[in-house]
């Protein structure tokens, strides 16, 4: 009797292109993974999650006046792994905001409402009258001419089941293009802009007002991050307008290769929320897309936004 073969072993490890789609392993992870496997660290216990972004932190109370030495780990911690995260960590906004601030100065949000009385603190409520919009790819703030270095999210109330955030690593999507796009893109800048999301619900007079603070803003394509010195891609389909220099169908659909790159599922990891668990992620490093799926129910959800640098090439 003959034996029939897994199609993996006849074809080996290698990816395919059937028709318009990419299938396989997706090997220029590898290498990441196994460093990250690696890793060794002195405060704090570690479980890694996505192959090469995400990591779940014990050993720490954020509530806590932290060593600089705990602080550096945490720090470190984000660069490795792009994005970490926290259970059980009852926060008040006060504690919140000061953990927040061990990593520099924090944003206030232009558009966003913030916890009354704390206002570097954006208050995420969701309920059967405030559906959440966050459900699609994206950088915080890219339309900012310096935009966030990362982000602290603080879980109040969550649905027993959805709401999950996923994140996606955006070194691995600049490594996964082939070499001649990434030839490409390494020289080009795009265009940034808050109108076509945060602009939807301004007046007009208001429209004028905020274009005028923060008009578009021109960032590279493949920014170079600069605490670990790693390309990354830094378009996304909600705040990027267009790439500078090419024609509208030839910037639309570069824009729409990238995207299409960044939203990769083996870049990702994903993660359910508990009360009290907190996500700190690397806004230049990572996209981020929370799930919509728990309308009506209730999600409270607080952040803080550390301010960063301009991007550079």
């Amino acid at each position: 009797m003959q034996t029939v073969k897994d199609a993996g072993a006849l074809l080996g490890p290698r990816r395919l292109r059937l028709g318009s789609l990419s299938v396989g392993p997706v090997k220029h992870l590898a290498e990441e993974r196994a460093r990250l496997a690696e890793l060794q660290w002195n405060t704090l216990t570690v479980r890694r999650i996505g192959a090469t972004i995400g990591a779940e932190l014990s050993g720490v109370s954020l509530s806590d006046d932290l060593s600089d030495e705990t602080i550096d780990e945490i720090r470190r911690a984000l660069h490795e792994y792009k994005v970490i995260f926290f259970r059980n960590q009852p926060l008040t906004p006060e504690q919140h905001v000061a953990f927040g601030k061990r990593f520099g100065a924090l944003e206030v949000h232009p558009f966003l409402p913030g916890n009354e009385g704390v206002p570097e603190l954006v208050r995420f409520a969701k309920s059967v009258d405030v559906a959440g919009f966050e459900n699609n790819w994206h950088h915080d703030v890219t339309w900012r001419e310096v935009p966030s270095m990362g982000a602290i999210l603080h879980a109040i109330e969550v649905p027993d089941s959805g709401g999950d955030t996923l994140f996606a690593d955006m070194y691995a999507a600049y490594d996964g293009l082939d070499d001649e796009t990434r030839e490409l893109i390494d020289g080009l800048d795009a265009e940034h802009d808050f109108m076509r999301s945060f602009g939807l619900g301004l007046t007009p007079e208001r429209k004028i007002e905020m274009r005028a603070t923060y008009p578009t803003v021109v960032h590279p394509v493949a920014p170079t991050h600069e605490a670990t010195g790693r390309r990354y891609l830094y378009v996304n389909r909600i705040f990027t307008e267009r790439i500078v220099g090419l024609p509208d169908d030839e910037s639309a659909a570069l824009l729409a290769r990238l995207c299409a790159e960044a939203e990769t599922v083996e870049y990702q990891c994903r993660f359910h929320w508990e009360k009290d668990s907190v996500a700190f992620w690397d806004n230049r490093a990572v996209q981020h897309y929370a799930a919509s799926d728990y309308w009506p129910e209730i999600r409270i959800m607080e952040r803080a936004s550390v301010v960063g640098s301009r991007p550079i090439r």
